[in-house]
């Protein structure tokens, strides 16, 4: 269980990026959902004791993650947003040696470990390319395979189908999907599909501050029969926004489509949908 109790983070140059966060957040998928700069990047860089949080505490079990950051850091997995390698050493390389400082001294144990880890994200016939010459999805599974060194019970990964084609983001996820069975697995992401397909509990995050939580299923079905949808004109969404609840406004078929949020036919025009996390998400963050 990582628990997470009143953290508030205000950065030197004045933007809060926590405002009194408390999370519990048990074994499995769970999905920290919010706009980019809404403090998830932050929350994830202070979970993985990269930052320390100005107030609040941390646990993840019996650690106190802010006064006992190296035991956390010895059963914590990190994937974060901003990924790098080493262009000219291949992946089979960059294990191993990632398993040495980890502390896996044993030359057979760290061969069987690397190889097994390379199987497992669909590496092993690309084990010895450069890394320099991995495809985005490729560098992602890579980041996987590193993050898992260790046996961590933790693992946080942030951002990490941004900007992968649809086939590279459809292996990832499944990745992701074995991964999170017995384990914490934290998913960052402003991807509103990657939450609903992955994870059975979530947080929406916005202005540092959590907005929402719950099941995603459960989420949607509290929204259902509620979401309204007409098609009108650019100049006339302002009129929309002030006279209902508006969740978004986007266009559509050439023309905007908007969508309330409304208990009972608002009339005037307006057609039912079906609520979707989409409506959750932007009902939260607008």
């Amino acid at each position: 269980m990582l628990q997470i109790t009143n953290l508030s983070k205000t950065y030197p140059n004045g933007v809060q990026a926590l405002k009194d966060v408390t999370l519990n957040i048990s074994n499995g998928m769970f999905g920290l959902l919010g706009p980019n700069g809404a403090g998830k990047s932050t929350l994830m860089r202070t979970i993985a004791t990269l930052q320390d949080a100005d107030s609040g505490t941390i646990m993840f079990g019996d650690i106190d993650v802010s006064k006992q950051k190296q035991e956390l850091r010895k059963v914590l997995g990190y994937l974060p947003q901003e990924f790098g390698v080493y262009p000219k050493v291949s992946a089979e390389e960059m294990l191993h040696y990632i398993a040495r400082l980890k502390g896996i001294a044993n030359d057979k144990e760290r061969k069987e470990l690397v190889k097994a880890l390379l199987e497992q994200v669909n590496l092993y016939n690309h084990r010895s390319k450069s890394l320099g010459g991995y495809s985005g999805g490729m560098k992602q599974r890579f980041g996987i395979a590193q993050a898992l060194i260790g046996n961590p019970k933790l693992i946080i990964v942030d951002e990490p189908t941004a900007g992968l084609d649809p086939a590279e983001r459809l292996r990832f996820n499944n990745l992701l999907s074995e991964i999170g069975e017995n384990i914490v697995v934290i998913l960052s992401t402003h991807i509103v599909d990657d939450v609903s397909e992955l994870c059975k509990d979530m947080a929406i995050i916005a202005g540092g501050k959590v907005v929402q939580r719950g099941n995603p299923e459960e989420l949607v079905q509290g929204l259902e029969n509620k979401v309204w949808s007409k098609r009108v004109g650019k100049d006339e969404v302002s009129h929309y926004q002030s006279e209902y609840k508006l969740i978004l406004a986007k266009l559509s078929g050439g023309s905007m489509k908007v969508y309330i949020n409304n208990d009972t036919d608002p009339g005037d025009g307006f057609k039912p949908e079906h609520a979707t996390l989409e409506d959750i998400y932007f009902s939260n963050i607008s």
